[in-house]
């Protein structure tokens, strides 16, 4: 009973009195009933054993505090959150999550005020339950709280070094109901499976910006029948930015099914995933690597050569060769066609029914900017939505930054976490690229030298500053921010990252931009601004004397309309370092160009009328860049800014004045010069002379870009000076004849470490000179790409002196009408041309062999691609011991040769090492109307990915069996060639059908 009554006080909460009323009925009961003691003694002792009696306020107190740490937690993570995806750019279960956990916040807050209630009340030790169930509860809460927050990590990545927070990168849905796959990602997974089959390659990087699809390429690997096929057992980890090392290898661990007991360390583990991996064919894919993570000391397989392979994916080029990746694979844009078929599916048949709306789509499409990630996010937006309004208004958000789409924000969210990895003056340098206008090319010298005369980098000479500036420009390219073109001197910035420099320069006060693809710039915005661009705009006319005294950069190029620039423009502008007038139609500058007393670049390059400039450019004493090539300026005008840098300007502007009124030799800062000559036909004699015995006199000179009329006037210039003995770091350009595009076209194509360059052009007798005079051979000793254009009389490359082409890295050899043999071995025992990379043979009218005579073991051991166009007695490319050399060779192009029966000569083709052409990947064959036969099926063609096969009618067979050629993913050619081939194995033929795409006929 006494039992019963208690436990009813303690559920009940009865108040103090009832409480100590009921306490004092039991004495006088017990005085009355002692019989009855030992009873009340065990149930009294039942009672005080209940949860609600042992709890102590010490415990309740740690619960408490514990969910207080924890609510914190929680408004700090949902704030974290807020900021990091702004309302304009969170998605549905971003803001559900953070209303959820407001309400949770409100919720501890509750059990707050009710602790302070419980901690006041009186009698605590009498009645126990109320804090025993408080302590419960929030207990429970605590517990809630804590999940609640892990939900929270697949929003965002936390870090505990203070990096700012990380939007997860989204998985890319396939197209609705369809198997589609895009062709970039197609060429991609196919060059992944041959790399899976090339026994040397143990570790391939995937790299692309953010939003490429590398995430939908690595799961479709996963699942691709040939993966299946070459591998036991695959494994596949989303590596997520919050894991560190232990949580990768836990996850690969539970994969491979390894034991886990012990909580062994990291060394034990990699040694058991080690043991396992030794056991099966293993392929390893790892997605999202942000850092460089060291997989040996996770994997164990430093030693494990044999059966395991692992294929990692990040945005930078950089962190996949920091992981020592053997081959990397860049994962491009879509194409316009792609990314049309892609968004379409996505957005449903509502783009077919309506044509309004169809517009509309193309138009959202071109800003989606080839990106998968982004066409699924607005795609998936704009599904079935037949709102015409709300297509334009979406477009609208989309072509602008300030208050982005739903899904263009959470893209660019992503990106932003991308950009605050970089280090600050990387960060201002891609901030800067913003200004040129969407899709433009952009100069890599004009890039850098703007970056230079801004002040991101800080060097002590021009030379050093420039190649601070390629170092961050690397860094850029290999971090997926910019993209280099197939022109190595262009760059080129994606819509997407355009629309993010833009949104973050808008919020930077110290890096605003204005940039406007119509002139309609205001008087504020001129105030405000500290970098304006103007560039291929209608411009016809500028403000008369704008206030702009912060103004750093002024882009006006390419306003062919803008023929005149108010007296007073310049009057505000002292600090402003980079001016360029590039293209436009103005004869003069104004006198207010005196004022630009920061002025550090100027551009008048390609103004055609400007014939004045005012005397007061004396005062630009900061001046370190002018460009005047193709204006009617001379040197006579500039004669007073000797502390330039970096001059170029065109050969006219040397002869247009007196030389005792200015003189290249009186700009002693000098550290690059480049003379642009506009025709042959203005080269006299006597200024020749001059100019070239002055430009030897410029001693601090690091680059010379300069065409010399002919040998006599070279053999000047070393004879005066040879700055490559001094000067390690010194770099040339040189021309003798007329100076040829080509050349300058090649130097600008090739991704090698050029620095110096050498073109002869009709030059008669250079081979003869360059063979026995020193000075000449010290020439070409130091000469990266070497060009041989309409030599006359010379009868081979290696009448130049063979022995001084040691650093040569690419040939060009054109048009020399005499010429039978490339590389003629008269007698050498020691190999030749051993670094050349590149070998271009075109227009050889009587050229008869490659090499004559012994090949020399190691000579063009690094070759990796041949040209051979238009040489009509050709009859073969190879011969035995030639082809046993080419072991790097990964490019092959032979056209218009209408000799050629055969691409080695068949008495020789026996016997071919297995390491024959081993790395070829592209064969192009166009227009060899005798070609009968490449090589026998017995050659093994292992890396053989992409053949075109054009015009060559004769050829009936194709040396590719079942047993060969295993990475052959790409057959081009007419449909008629291809269907009057031969095969032995009509199986074999329709295994290769899938890979044949047929060419378009001959009009």
């Amino acid at each position: 009973m006494l039992c019963r009554l208690g436990r009813y006080i303690l559920e009940e909460e009865a108040g103090d009195e009832l409480l100590l009323a009921c306490f004092g009925l039991c004495g006088r009961m017990c005085d009355l009933f002692g019989s009855l003691i030992v009873e009340v003694y065990t149930d009294v002792k039942t009672l005080l054993s209940h949860p609600a009696c042992t709890i102590s306020d010490s415990e309740v107190r740690e619960k408490y505090d514990y969910l207080m740490d924890k609510a914190d937690k929680l408004k700090a993570s949902r704030q974290d959150i807020e900021k990091c995806f702004p309302k304009g750019v969170r998605s549905n279960v971003c803001q559900y999550w953070i209303n959820k956990a407001k309400e949770i916040e409100n919720e501890a807050k509750e059990f707050e005020d009710k602790y302070e209630k419980e901690d006041k009340r009186s009698c605590k030790w009498v009645y126990r339950y109320p804090s025993y169930k408080l302590g419960e509860d929030m207990g429970k809460k605590a517990k809630q709280i804590e999940d609640f927050l892990l939900e929270g990590g697949n929003l965002v990545v936390g870090s505990s070094s203070g990096k700012p927070l990380k939007p997860i990168g989204r998985r890319i849905n396939r197209p609705l109901d369809s198997e589609w796959m895009p062709s970039v990602h197609k060429d991609t997974e196919e060059k992944l499976i041959s790399f899976l089959r090339d026994e040397k390659v143990r570790r391939i990087g995937v790299w692309g910006i953010s939003g490429c699809g590398k995430s939908m390429i690595m799961e479709n690997l996963r699942k691709n029948e040939d993966v299946i096929i070459l591998f036991e057992s695959v494994i596949f980890v989303a590596f997520s930015g919050e894991w560190g090392l232990k949580e990768l290898q836990d996850d690969i661990m539970g994969q491979l099914k390894v034991n886990v007991e012990g909580s062994p360390n990291m060394p034990e583990k990699a040694r058991r995933i080690s043991e396992m991996l030794q056991r099966k064919q293993c392929l390893i894919l790892i997605d999202n690597f942000e850092e460089k993570v060291d997989l040996d000391k996770i994997l164990g397989i430093q030693d494990n050569k044999k059966r395991c392979k692992v294929v990692f994916a990040s945005r930078s080029r950089g962190v996949c060769f920091s992981m020592q990746a053997d081959d990397v694979v860049h994962v491009d844009r879509l194409s316009p066609d792609d990314a049309w078929i892609m968004f379409k599916e996505l957005v449903g048949e509502v783009i077919d029914r309506f044509p309004r709306i169809r517009e509309e789509a193309r138009l959202v499409v071109r800003e989606c900017d080839g990106l998968p990630l982004l066409i699924d996010m607005v795609a998936r937006n704009l599904r079935n939505v037949t709102d015409l309004t709300y297509w334009v208004t979406q477009k609208k958000q989309l072509q602008g930054w300030e208050s982005p789409l739903q899904g263009m924000g959470e893209a660019l969210q992503t990106l932003e976490f991308c950009y605050d990895s970089l280090s600050d003056p990387s960060k201002k340098c891609f901030l800067y690229c913003a200004l040129y206008p969407e899709e433009c090319q952009i100069h890599v010298d004009h890039l850098l030298e703007c970056w230079i005369s801004e002040g991101f980098i800080h060097e002590k000479s021009f030379r050093e500053a420039r190649d601070m500036g390629n170092s961050i420009l690397h860094d850029l390219i290999s971090g997926s921010f910019l993209a280099r073109l197939d022109n190595k001197k262009y760059v080129k910035m994606t819509k997407l990252l355009r629309k993010m420099a833009l949104k973050i320069s808008s919020e930077n006060n110290n890096f605003e931009l204005v940039v406007k693809p119509e002139y309609s710039i205001q008087n504020q915005e001129w105030h405000k601004a500290r970098r304006i661009s103007l560039m291929d705009s209608p411009l016809q006319e500028l403000p008369v004397s704008p206030d702009c005294a912060e103004l750093l950069t002024l882009f006006l190029q390419r306003n062919k309309n803008l023929v005149d620039i108010p007296k007073n423009f310049f009057r505000s502008m002292r600090s402003l370092r980079v001016l360029d007038l590039y293209g436009t139609g103005i004869a003069s500058l104004p006198p207010s160009l005196s004022k630009l007393v920061s002025l550090k670049a100027l551009y008048l390059n390609s103004c055609f009328n400007l014939v004045d400039i005012p005397s007061g450019v004396k005062k630009l004493r900061l001046l370190e860049v002018l460009d005047i090539q193709k204006t009617k300026l001379n040197l006579h005008q500039i004669r007073s800014l000797i502390w330039l840098k970096c001059l170029r300007i065109s050969f006219s502007s040397l002869i247009r004045v007196n030389h005792m009124k200015g003189r290249v030799s009186d700009f002693c800062s000098l550290e690059e010069f480049c003379v642009f000559i506009d025709s042959p036909q203005q080269w006299t004699n006597n200024v020749v002379d001059q100019v070239i015995q002055e430009v030897a006199m410029l001693e601090k000179l690091t680059s010379l870009e300069f065409c010399f009329p002919d040998l006599f006037y070279l053999q000047l210039f070393i004879n005066k000076r040879r700055p490559w003995n001094n000067n390690s770091n010194f770099t040339f350009h040189f021309s003798v004849g007329v100076q040829d595009s080509s050349h300058s076209l090649l130097r600008d194509s090739v991704d090698y470490p050029i620095r110096n360059s050498l073109n002869l052009v009709d030059t008669e007798g250079a081979d003869k000179v360059f063979a026995t005079d020193k000075a000449f051979a010290e020439v070409l000793k130091e000469t990266d790409i070497f060009g041989l254009i309409k030599q006359k009389k010379v009868p081979s490359l290696s009448s130049f002196g063979i022995d001084s082409m040691e650093k040569m890295l690419v040939c060009l050899i054109e048009e020399c009408e005499d010429m039978e043999v490339i590389i003629s071995n008269n007698g050498r025992r020691e190999a030749v041309l051993k670094f050349l990379k590149d070998l271009y043979i075109k227009n050889l009218p009587k050229l008869r062999t490659i090499w004559e005579g012994h090949v020399l073991h190691g000579s063009l051991v690094q070759l990796t691609t041949i040209v051979i166009i238009k040489c009509p007695m050709l009859k073969n490319v190879f011969s035995h011991g030639l082809i046993q050399q080419l072991h790097e060779l990964k490019h092959l192009k032979v056209e218009e040769c209408h000799q050629i029966e055969e691409i080695i000569v068949r008495s020789e083709s026996e016997g071919l090492g297995t390491n024959a052409l081993q790395s070829l990947r592209n064969l192009e064959l166009v227009d060899l109307p005798q070609l009968r036969i490449i090589l026998d099926d017995s050659f093994k063609w292992p890396s053989l990915q992409k053949i075109k096969i054009s015009f060559c009618d004769k050829l009936k067979r194709l040396p590719f069996s079942s047993e060969n050629a295993a990475k052959l993913r790409r057959i081009e050619g007419q449909q008629s060639w291809w269907e009057a081939l031969e095969w032995e194995d009509q199986a074999y033929k329709q295994r290769l059908q899938s890979h044949f795409h047929p060419q378009p006929a001959p009009i």
